[in-house]
């Protein structure tokens, strides 16, 4: 089973952003991953410009290979048609983890 964990609103800077997440929502995303009936982990982020990008695809990838052989990946995206595509597609990549993905509408 594919989890999921939506993030609300993230500061506007990149660093800003990523403490945020990572004092508020990592150990939500770790308890997650780690359930005994889940075999992958989504985060739903909302969309940011490019220069969060970084942090971003390190969180997937870390969580990837720290939760190995479950897979961990990352999207931005609003809530609609684009995401709900993406969320299932990763559902069904089973060998696909560590991305940071983003929708476009």
């Amino acid at each position: 089973m594919q989890a999921r964990l939506e993030v609300g609103r993230l500061p506007e800077a990149p660093l800003d952003a990523a403490m945020a997440f990572m004092a508020l929502y990592l150990p939500q995303a770790r308890a997650l991953i780690a359930g005994e009936d889940t075999s992958a982990l989504a985060i739903i982020l909302p969309p940011a410009p490019k220069a969060h990008a970084d942090w971003r695809r390190t969180l997937a990838r870390d969580l990837a290979r720290d939760y190995a052989p479950k897979r961990a990946n990352v999207i931005a995206a609003r809530p609609g048609d684009a995401r709900e595509a993406m969320l299932q597609f990763l559902s069904d990549a089973h060998g696909l983890t560590g991305h940071y993905c983003e929708a476009h509408e």
